[in-house]
């Protein structure tokens, strides 16, 4: 009976959607093909088919795909070596931040370097990350939902010094070494701290960078937030042990040394430190044919905001965040200035996001979202992140998308662009789908159909085209914490009537669920659910799902 209810719902919303095409398109017979891109968006009733039964499906676009294949072959051919691959991941960066999604100057910070990328290149409008920092970076380099590895939320001070980490032979770096790539990491890991956790001991060449989180070096220093700590000096002795407070070096089977000291004056030019050291490994690569992967990962702007003293009072708003968005505009621009000196600009894809949404605590110290929620919710504020996909002379400029993007993607994209498909693992589920033709073809739609959101170990909803249904809700507004609206101390609630549907085309901010007005969608969606669901018995995760 499930499956007869499924099929006629699709079939009623297959008959309404050929209704509207005929009544907008003229002489236009039925919706257009799945593999034309229209302004309407076409995944809802698609189809999408996995490869092999441990991946997630994807829909079929073979008009798409083989003008990617012959763009990516020439391209091949002309330089003699797959792309590289430079991944900018900022931290806790808000959607609505740089200019081209409406922040910029608008919200007290000019972005022009992310401006110019997206606007010569593509611009996703509905890329998604995890809801916190951690899991989002393991989803990146294991092409892996963070309930299929384990990595579940940001480590505290002092938990990366063991126990999980990801799986050093499966991770994007490793794969892509094994297909010839330099790999060098460069920033924030927040992925362990324990020798064999480090980026170079997991396929990385060669690592520099702040092994955890900005605050976990700072936050404890504050003198309004943690008096006890800085006026008690066994204390404040203690504390500075808990992680090492520097950048560090190191070259795989070595445990990372302290090569820069960390403190309250020296945090500030963290970032300058880390582009440096990536600028110099970009123009080491002049004349080279080896192609490289760069993880370039920043320091800002997670809370607290330390601008660079060359930044300080460079924004609009003059308040410390949107200086650091400032600066962080203008590494990005070294990085790029960095690959055309080194005659790699056109050889090169960039893709640059963040790691989740904006911290609402930290206000004023925090970035913008227009939606609802920030970051540690499964609501969009706290997971559509910004995306922007620039490859000179090969990502057409000008593209602006609506089409669903998930940051697990990045790991199938990329091997793909390095012709390393099949390097892609067998043994265990991945949720990442190869999305190159996406980014490649000239008016390329997304392969992704569905979207899946997860808080913890707590399935949380999927989205389809517009629609976002939610099986739980997420209440982080109580009496008892500071601040009062705290995602970090939210709890999670199972929904009295099956879940919310919300249309995040019309309500952006997630007010109105309409599931009771919406009953012909319903069951596509939880069908969908249900087929995510199911993967967790064929591959068990390290932790049960709730």
């Amino acid at each position: 009976m499930k499956a007869i209810a499924m099929k006629t719902a699709r079939l009623f919303m297959h008959a309404a959607l050929v209704a509207a095409c005929t009544l907008t398109a003229g002489a236009q017979q039925g919706p257009a093909p799945l593999d034309t891109p229209a302004t309407t968006d076409d995944t809802f009733l698609a189809e999408p088919v996995a490869g092999k039964k441990n991946l997630e499906p994807a829909i079929v676009r073979p008009a798409q795909e083989k003008a990617a294949a012959e763009r990516l072959a020439a391209r091949q051919q002309r330089y003699g070596s797959a792309p590289n691959i430079v991944l900018v991941l900022l931290d806790d960066v808000g959607w609505g931040d740089a200019g081209v999604y409406g922040g910029g100057l608008a919200v007290g910070a000019a972005t022009p370097n992310m401006d110019r990328l997206a606007r010569e290149g593509l611009q996703l409008m509905h890329a998604y990350s995890q809801p916190s920092c951690t899991p989002t970076r393991a989803t990146i380099m294991t092409g892996q939902l963070p309930i299929r590895t384990g990595m579940l939320r940001p480590m505290l001070p002092g938990e990366g010094a063991g126990g999980r980490g990801v799986d050093p032979q499966a991770t994007l770096a490793q794969k892509l070494k094994e297909a010839g790539y330099v790999t060098r990491a460069v920033g924030k890991w927040h992925l362990g701290e324990f020798k064999e956790a480090q980026p170079q001991n997991v396929g990385f060449d060669h690592y520099y960078g702040i092994l955890t989180s900005s605050d976990d070096y700072t936050a404890w220093r504050e003198p309004w937030r943690n008096p006890d700590l800085i006026q008690d000096q066994a204390r404040k002795a203690w504390a500075s042990q808990a992680e090492v407070m520097a950048i560090v070096e190191g070259s795989p089977g070595e445990e990372a040394q302290p090569v820069f000291p960390i403190d309250h004056d020296s945090i500030r030019r963290v970032d300058a430190q880390l582009t440096d050291h990536a600028v110099r490994f970009i123009e080491g690569t002049k004349g080279g044919k080896q192609p490289f992967f760069l993880y370039f990962a920043t320091r800002g702007a997670h809370n607290d905001s330390y601008p660079h003293p060359d930044f300080v009072g460079t924004s609009l708003a003059k308040y410390l965040y949107e200086d650091v968005i400032v600066e962080l505009d203008h590494r990005i621009g070294q990085l790029h200035a960095a690959l055309e000196r080194a005659g790699q600009l056109e050889h090169t894809l960039i893709f640059i996001t963040s790691d989740n949404g904006p911290f609402a605590e930290a206000f004023p110290d925090t970035g913008f979202t227009p939606f609802r929620g920030a970051k540690g919710t499964c609501y969009e504020g706290g997971v559509r992140v910004p995306g922007i996909a620039y490859w000179q002379g090969t990502i057409k400029p000008g593209r602006v998308s609506a089409g669903l993007f998930d940051l697990t993607d990045l790991y199938a994209t990329s091997l793909a662009l390095a012709g390393a498909a099949d390097r892609v693992p067998s043994d265990r589920f991945i949720d990442s789908i190869d999305q190159s033709s996406f980014l490649l073809a000239d008016d390329g739609a997304s392969r992704r159909r569905a979207v899946y959101y997860w808080a913890g170990n707590a399935f949380m909803g999927v989205r389809i085209a517009e629609f976002k249904f939610l099986v739980k809700d997420h209440v982080y507004q109580h009496d008892d914490t500071w601040p009062r609206m705290s995602p970090f101390q939210g709890t999670i609630q199972n929904s009295l009537y099956g879940g919310k549907l919300f249309n995040l085309l019309v309500d952006t901010k997630e007010e109105h669920a309409m599931l009771p007005l919406k009953q012909p969608h319903a069951p596509v969606l939880k069908e969908a659910a249900d087929t995510h669901l199911a993967t967790f018995k064929a591959y068990a995760p390290p932790v049960p799902v709730q």
